[in-house]
């Protein structure tokens, strides 16, 4: 693949920030989007805006078309056995809220076990201290390595007879680890759990497979993968959403509504009540395409050269501390520099038009496992190359002159 050419589709990287040319490195907070998924959101609005399912007019039977065209484009992408296992969802928070809001409550027990990790986002944390909060479950923490990876004997001595519930992320959003989703995924199932799996930082970077990683739920977000914002997907095998109830009511979702008492329709509409978010699903099977015609493992294999890259150029600058394993299979770099606090680093980053996070990224738990307060990262995608490496780098080492 060729990331120049590829760049040229992503309007709004050609511009200037603060008289240089942009440089986008925080593409695991949100990806830009290229030309073809603006097209066919400006196309949905101007040709196709209606209503989706209950009308029978030509713009509502269009838009419903484009609606679960989309959701048939997630089913393919992901490898899931059924098109009605994918629920739309607005991202990847709400996904896991869904799942921990359904499923927990009527599984867990007091004295029953959820295992996550201390590199979990926020979203994939709070959603399952509040559900033993409320069951009176035990929350346990499979221990990181020195590195910050999850070594499978620690997975099985952390999982027992008593976990239910077993959720982590394939990708961290903070030190670039790959967790070794599909083994976690045997060990659970043989002690009778169910995994949930974060795919936020994967789904764009790498090809996956429900069911080569046979986990029970997945989630992700488009507006990390090049579809806009609002929109995400909640997979989850089919037997356990039938058994799940739904946690939003109201329209759409609904088989038949009495006085006392109300039925619901089957999947995956049971979960998605009220309007929909349809020109959301109309971006990401728009994006799904795009990527889809560059070649996921064509992604993959250029994030991962660019990642390891941008090591080494960093890890020359003397005074820059790196975090996470030293190779890397996915385009995410988190650092500090020297003692300077990472809003200024990224503020003097961004005079150079170089777009950086700086902060906790969502991880406070485990910012507290690296014994820092927060952390510099510069994250990359398939509009990304080795220029924009050097930038950061030459910048990096300026912004280390100015504080001395």
């Amino acid at each position: 693949m060729n990331a120049e050419l590829i760049k040229e589709q992503f309007p709004i990287l050609h511009q200037e920030i603060n008289g240089h040319p942009l440089v986008y490195l925080d593409s695991a907070a949100s990806s830009q989007k290229p030309k073809v998924v603006l097209d066919a959101l400006k196309h949905y609005y101007e040709w196709d805006n209606a209503n989706v399912h209950r009308g029978v007019h030509t713009l509502g039977s269009r838009a419903t078309d484009d609606y679960e065209g989309a959701r048939e484009k997630v089913a393919r992408f992901i490898g899931a056995s059924h098109t009605e296992e994918i629920i739309f969802t607005r991202g990847t928070t709400t996904a896991l809220n869904i799942v921990a809001s359904s499923y927990g409550p009527a599984v867990l027990q007091e004295g029953d076990e959820i295992v996550i990790t201390q590199m979990e986002h926020h979203s994939n944390l709070i959603p399952w201290q509040q559900l033993a909060l409320r069951t009176k479950a035990v929350l346990k923490y499979i221990p990181l390595q020195s590195d910050g990876n999850v070594a499978p004997e620690d997975v099985e001595k952390t999982i027992t007879s008593r976990t239910k519930i077993v959720a982590i992320a394939y990708v961290s959003n903070v030190l670039g680890v790959v967790n070794p989703v599909k083994q976690i995924a045997e060990i659970a199932h043989r002690h009778g759990a169910v995994i949930v799996v974060d795919g936020a930082q994967s789904t764009p970077h790498m090809k996956v497979n429900m069911q080569d990683l046979d986990c029970d739920f997945y989630t992700f977000s488009g507006h990390k993968m090049c579809a806009p914002t609002g929109i995400g997907v909640l997979y989850g095998k089919k037997h356990l959403l039938e058994s799940m109830e739904p946690v939003e009511f109201g329209g759409e979702m609904i088989n038949d509504v009495g006085l006392y008492e109300s039925t619901w329709k089957e999947l995956p509409y049971k979960f998605e009540g009220g309007t929909p978010i349809i020109a959301g699903a109309v971006g990401l099977g728009a994006a799904i395409d795009f990527l889809e015609a560059i070649g996921m493992d064509e992604i993959h294999r250029h994030e991962t050269k660019l990642a390891m890259y941008a090591m080494d150029r960093l890890s020359e600058i003397e005074g820059i501390t790196l975090y996470g394993p030293r190779d890397r299979e996915v385009g995410l770099i988190t650092f500090n520099l020297m003692d300077v606090h990472p809003h200024d680093v990224a503020t003097v980053l961004d005079a150079s038009g170089i777009a950086v996070r700086a902060g906790h990224h969502c991880c406070q738990p485990l910012m507290r496992w690296l014994q820092v307060n927060s952390t510099v990262r510069a994250s990359l995608y398939l509009y990304n190359t080795e220029q924009d490496i050097d930038a950061l780098a030459k910048a990096l080492i300026q912004t280390k002159e100015y504080f001395g």
